[in-house]
């Protein structure tokens, strides 16, 4: 049934008015609704034009897209180039001020300077964890570095970005990254630095492999990269593989949590992919209070 124009929908000559705006005059009229309405109040619909209010009623009842294991479907990768922006911006900044590789990079405990104050993530400075990944190391392997990281990023980013949703590839990203250094930190030598995004570059090469084993995707290549990377570990000195074991270990986890959560049921497939954040989130901070704990008994002892 037609739904009656509203109140100063017609003129005292007969002419319909819009039902919005009574002072203009219209002869096109809601198709869902039957009320006259001016070309600022309609919108396109399969079958001819629905006023603004349809509009709206109707989207109610339509279920927002999600991406493929939660969270809101998103059409670009804006977190991936934020995160390739964020990098190279800090990178221009340390090429202007050097100084901020040593008050930034990933350190266990040692003196920067002769005489200086201890330094490290034994020292309180659990920044370091994080920030050392959004630097590459100082000099000309800086740049080949950056070039390396920011070219996976960029490769696998946006597919990966899609399909977890913004919020939870961000998480992968992030606890990658410092599940790289937590891994550093916890084999590496105290007194050794180490800097830039490769922990948590190999976090999404892990999600990446979990995400194609869920969706049966091909996923040889992902390996191919992965291996030969392992393999220049071990061969080019002064690369810090420990972050590369435990970025692509930390990635890997959580993004089995997010991939392997039941997909029928949204409520617990949400409560289980925040528990799992949690859960690993948890597991390192205390992986890094036990190494607190070794460092200052070995200095005791």
């Amino acid at each position: 049934m037609a739904v009656p124009p509203g109140p100063g929908t017609s003129n005292q000559a007969g002419t319909p008015t819009c039902f919005r705006h009574p002072g203009r005059e219209t002869y096109v009229s809601c198709v869902r609704c039957g009320r006259p309405a001016c070309p600022d109040c309609l919108r396109s619909a399969a079958v001819g034009q629905q006023c603004v209010d349809c509009v709206r009623e109707g989207n109610r009842g339509v279920r927002r897209a999600g991406a493929v294991f939660g969270g809101r479907a998103t059409a670009n990768a804006v977190v991936t180039w934020a995160l390739v922006g964020i990098n190279i911006a800090l990178y221009i900044v340390e090429l202007a001020r050097p100084g901020i590789a040593n008050d930034w990079a990933m350190l266990g405990q040692a003196r920067i300077l002769p005489g200086g104050p201890i330094a490290g993530v034994a020292q309180g400075q659990w920044y370091r964890l994080i920030t050392a990944e959004f630097l590459p190391p100082p000099g000309g392997g800086g740049t080949l570095d950056i070039a390396f990281n920011m070219w996976a990023l960029i490769l696998i980013g946006p597919a990966l970005e899609r399909m977890l949703g913004r919020l939870r590839y961000l998480t992968v990203y992030l606890v990658s990254a410092v599940g790289g250094s937590v891994m550093f930190y916890l084999i590496a030598q105290p007194n050794v630095e180490a800097l830039g995004a490769s922990g948590a570059v190999f976090g999404l090469f892990g999600a990446w492999f979990v995400v194609a084993r869920r969706l049966h995707l091909d996923s040889r290549w992902i390996v191919t990269i992965v291996v030969l990377n392992l393999v220049l570990d071990f061969v080019v000195p002064n690369i810090a593989w420990q972050a590369h074991v435990g970025g692509i270990l930390a990635g890997g986890l959580l993004t089995a949590a997010f991939a392997y959560a039941p997909q029928h049921r949204p409520q617990a497939r949400t409560l289980i992919q925040v528990a799992a954040t949690a859960a690993i989130i948890v597991l390192l901070a205390a992986a890094v209070l036990a190494r607190n704990h070794q460092l200052a008994a070995a200095a005791l002892g």
